[in-house]
């Protein structure tokens, strides 16, 4: 389920960031999240546990133990805290539950196909931990899970090492059998505790105080305390904790962790009785022969009427997933049990309706010699029960299938609501993820018209003042007999050319940092120290001038098939800038500077650099060959002193055109 990768992607955000699960996810070629109650196929975990192996340089063994406390932790933030926690006053009853709550879960997460797990006390404290599993590869996942539960639940440290590896998919049906040696580490070398033992959150108020008490004062004060109540029943030998409980059954009598049952001498139950009142249940002998059987299930399998008859002949074992013999059944006594019926064992009313399932607990009674199976129907929703014309009478009023039903019904519900809010959760973040893209892609196109400061001002609904601008260098060219060009050529061509033409030129302005303020026609003007400042402006655009040079070269005339030629004029001055209209807003300056800058380009020679001597006086000390023009008539203007550049005598042309 997408539970699981959701889990896997919060560790990987949590302890290495969110670029490192980007990178992990793209390398595994996942999607980003995951719905919780979809189901994934079992390659996309493997393959984000693959890729974080190899991004993180840690063996699988590592990463899955660290994923399996993480799990432990993101199931307990999930809301299954207390469902867990009360699962057993000690490890061995945690695991020992833990098919029992997998079997509640499936329920809900139909499509899951979970783990078995199967506990042996040893003799010296430690236990055998048997795992099954569908899955191959995953075992490290256990010591993970098993190691924070005892650490949260227990308060004690415990080590697993895999003692025995085995593959049992004939016998149990599952790929994977790993049996794990569980020992306790020692923690405090005071304190007397096993994995068997209830931890000291399940002590009564009393003990605790005991407790705090000897973990201050120490053992001999614990004794001192036994002495003065002139208890002499207490041997030396014992433990602290043996002295605690002698104390308080003082006061109390006995404990409850001392109980003894008591039986009756005879069964005060008659037979009818008894199977009326467990309707689904079922006592069988070492060699599957039923001995006796409830009213229900005898109502729906009418075989099991007669005495003796062969349980496998009518059900099979769905879980555990072994063989039907009595040595199997008792190695998984402590599981959860669920039988299916055989259909061609069933009556001809029930051959097209869906088998029935029968889910309980097996109990072995050694002095029969006989195992009882004490059993309900397996149904998890009313649309099951009407599925098998079954009802909720048939069902015995003490058996809680019939609240689980009715339950469960209203959870599957929720369930379904809480998976389309995720959906439609998910939707919406994609719909956001595409709108911040076409966002961006709208910012950039409007930075590409306006300047960015000058932009996100009208975005915002401000006025944009006009700004007066001291000293700046403004750039003017064009393509040398345009006119002619587009007399003798198609329009699509002209296009053509301008288009290559203005591309070099555009990718320049980004090279030199220079601000494109229009194209018109053929006409390209360039600004530099507008709208942002800089005292460097005459250099920057003298080299994007020869860049631009240098890039009409690669420009081909339509006409005769050879280079374009292009006229470039430079100016420097003083200007006002500023926002002209409301539709289809321009970045204007404004100026004689402008007007100087146009002449000097109408009035320049084919692919040279014309310069004004304001510009001049800019640049002749800044390492730039520069020839001297002379004074010539300028429209307008009167006779004026000119320059022609040359070069960039420090840059080559590789770093004017920014090249590698």
């Amino acid at each position: 389920y997408g539970f699981i990768n959701t889990c896997l992607k919060s560790l990987v955000v949590e302890k290495y960031g969110e670029e490192t699960w980007e990178k992990l996810r793209l390398q595994a070629g996942v999607q980003d999240s995951f719905l919780t109650f979809e189901v994934y196929k079992d390659e996309i975990t493997m393959q984000l546990v693959d890729k974080a192996c190899k991004i993180l340089g840690v063996p699988a063994d590592m990463v899955l133990r660290d994923f399996g406390k993480y799990f432990f932790e993101f199931c307990k933030r999930s809301g299954y805290d207390h469902m867990l926690r009360t699962l057993g006053g000690n490890l061995y009853e945690f695991i020992e539950n833990l098919d029992a709550l997998h079997s509640y879960l499936s329920l809900s997460y139909q499509a899951s196909s979970s783990s078995n797990y199967q506990a042996e006390k040893n003799e010296d404290g430690s236990m055998h931990l048997h795992y099954y599993s569908d899955r191959r590869g995953l075992c490290h996942i256990v010591p993970g899970i098993i190691g924070a539960a005892a650490l949260d639940f227990f308060n004690i440290e415990i080590s697993m090492e895999i003692v025995n590896q085995t593959e049992e998919e004939e016998r149990t049906g599952k790929k994977e059998h790993i049996v794990f040696l569980v020992t306790q580490n020692p923690v405090f070398s005071y304190k007397e505790r096993n994995i068997f033992s209830s931890s000291s959150q399940y002590l009564t108020d009393s003990e605790k105080k005991i407790e705090n008490q000897l973990n201050k004062e120490g053992l001999e004060k614990a004794k001192n305390t036994v002495r003065d109540r002139g208890n002499s029943v207490c041997p030396v030998k014992k433990s602290h904790w043996k002295t605690v409980r002698g104390i308080i059954t003082l006061g109390k009598g006995k404990l409850l962790r001392g109980f003894d049952p008591v039986y009756p001498k005879s069964l005060w139950i008659d037979t009818k009785t008894f199977c009326n009142g467990l309707p689904f249940h079922m006592v069988f002998d070492k060699e599957l022969k039923v001995k006796q059987a409830g009213v229900s299930i005898q109502k729906i399998v009418p075989g099991l009427q007669t005495v003796g008859v062969c349980l496998d002949h009518y059900f099979s074992i769905v879980h555990p997933e072994v063989p039907f013999t009595i040595s199997s059944i008792q190695k998984f006594i402590n599981s959860q049990f669920v039988f299916q019926t055989r259909r061609e064992m069933m009556p001809q009313s029930w051959k097209q309706r869906p088998m029935l399932e029968l889910r309980g607990q097996m109990i072995w009674m050694e002095s029969l010699q006989c195992m009882l199976y004490l059993c309900s129907p397996l149904l998890r929703t009313l649309h099951e029960l009407e599925e098998r014309q079954m009802h909720i009478a048939d069902i015995a009023p003490h058996d809680v299938t019939r609240d689980l039903i009715l339950l469960n019904q209203q959870r599957l519900a929720e369930m379904e609501l809480s998976n389309q809010l995720e959906r439609k959760k998910e939707e919406l973040r994609i719909l956001s993820k595409h709108l911040e893209e076409e966002k961006k892609k709208t910012e950039a196109l409007l930075y590409a018209m306006l300047p960015q400061h000058v932009a996100n001002q009208l975005k915002e609904g401000k006025r944009v003042e006009a700004g007066e601008f001291k000293e700046c260098t403004i750039l003017f060219s064009d393509v040398v007999t345009f006119t002619n060009i587009c007399a003798q050529c198609e329009p699509i061509q002209i296009v053509l050319m301008l288009n290559s033409m203005y591309l070099r030129f555009d990718r320049l302005t980004t090279v030199h940092d220079v601000y494109k303020v229009e194209t018109i026609g053929d006409a390209y003007m360039v600004v530099g120290g507008v709208p942002v400042p800089v005292p460097t402006h005459a250099e920057r655009v003298a080299n994007f001038a020869l860049g631009m040079i240098i890039a009409a070269k690669g420009v081909q005339n339509p006409v005769s098939g050879n280079p374009i030629q292009i006229r470039v004029g430079i100016h420097t001055g003083p200007v006002l800038a500023g926002v002209v209209g409301e539709k289809m807003p321009r970045y204007c300056l404004f100026g004689d500077t402008v007007n100087i800058a146009s002449r000097m380009e109408s009035h320049g020679v084919p692919s040279k650099i014309h310069l004004s001597s304001s510009a001049y006086q800019c640049l002749k000390y800044k390492n730039f060959e520069i020839t001297e023009r002379g004074e010539i008539e300028v429209k307008g203007k009167g006779k004026m002193h000119t320059y022609f550049l040359v070069r960039n005598k420090t840059a080559t042309e590789n770093e004017i055109m920014g090249r590698p």
